[in-house]
């Protein structure tokens, strides 16, 4: 599917006729043969395959070709949640329009058409949309950022909280641990994302460098670069906090499983020398002394509580327990 937007008064409105001809923008959603192929008709170029888009190569993913800058990036989709789609997006660029290439469906894109509709947005050329575009792609991410740091927050203080213990036991360090995983993936997914917004900018800003009456272009580009950098270096941080609170989390569960062992171990202790004497008065002798004495059973079983009690008052006193 195509879809076609021009630039008016400074607002995005979208076409629905004539759109190869008069759009500055041309994105193409989930783009069968016969759209790809009256888009290179009309842009006269070569435009990327699924399969290229996926190529990991530096040079399959950013290069200039014909007069056009072709740009990949990886974008997420669905990421309300902890298992967001994510697959790449390209950027063609050309003097005259700029087209999008996609398979997903980011919230950035309608985030910027909702924005450019009431005119927010600079959408005077296709520099200044894709450099829109690009602003509020950061900004999406940014959000999703903010959103995983308020859970891994939250997820901080149910691991330490010291009347969280009880919700913890059972299949709750698992639960915890599931969770600490899927935001560590999230942030992994947007780190990923990050990398290639900047590589893409780098990239961009080499090309601007030469180019005449590109001041402002440039000077903008500066700053979205700075904000890609920003968000990387703080999505390193979470992810090193991540990192940490797994740790902890196995260390905690560490400690509970070893106060478990000390538990039996104690135990195991304790009912050793009753065990002893069970087996003692348990033997076949014909000549037992105290197996003709009124009182043999009853003594028997209070030497059996006394040498049970006896080594755990021993070890709590020596406070090993």
């Amino acid at each position: 599917m195509i879809y076609g937007y021009a630039g008016q008064d400074g607002r995005l409105v979208a076409l629905t006729q004539d759109m190869p001809q008069t759009a500055l923008w041309l994105d193409l959603v989930s783009p069968d043969q016969g759209d790809e192929q009256t888009l290179e008709q009309h842009l006269g170029l070569d435009l990327p395959t699924r399969e290229d888009m996926e190529e990991i190569e530096q040079s399959s993913r950013l290069y200039a070709e014909d007069g056009a800058l072709f740009m990949t990036i990886l974008l997420p989709a669905n990421s309300e949640g902890d298992a967001p789609d994510v697959a790449p997006v390209t950027l063609v660029l050309t003097p005259r329009q700029l087209v999008t290439i996609r398979y997903h469906a980011p919230r950035a894109f309608e985030m910027f058409v909702q924005r450019g509709a009431k005119g927010g947005l600079p959408c005077h050329g296709p520099e200044q949309v894709m450099l829109s575009l690009l602003d509020v792609m950061v900004d999406r991410l940014a959000d999703v950022l903010e959103r995983v740091g308020r859970d891994i927050e939250g997820i901080s203080r149910r691991v330490f909280a010291k009347d969280g213990a009880q919700a913890r036991k059972g299949n709750g360090w698992r639960a915890v641990l599931e969770e600490i995983g899927r935001k560590g993936d999230m942030v992994s997914v947007i780190r990923d994302s990050l990398g290639t917004l900047d590589r893409l900018t780098v990239f961009w800003g080499q090309r601007l460098r030469d180019a005449p009456d590109t001041k402002d272009l440039r000077a903008r580009l500066k700053d979205l670069t700075s904000d890609v950098r920003g968000l990387e270096d703080h999505s390193a941080f979470m992810a090193q906090k991540i990192s940490f609170l797994m740790d902890a989390t196995l260390g905690l569960i560490g400690i509970e499983q070893n106060g478990i062992i000390k538990i039996f171990s104690v135990a195991s202790v304790a009912f050793l020398p009753p065990t002893l004497i069970a087996s003692i008065y348990g033997m076949n002798f014909a000549v037992m002394p105290e197996l003709g004495w009124p009182y043999g059973y009853p003594a028997a079983l209070g030497v059996m509580v006394l040498s049970a009690v006896g080594p755990y008052l021993y070890f709590r006193r020596r406070g090993w327990l």
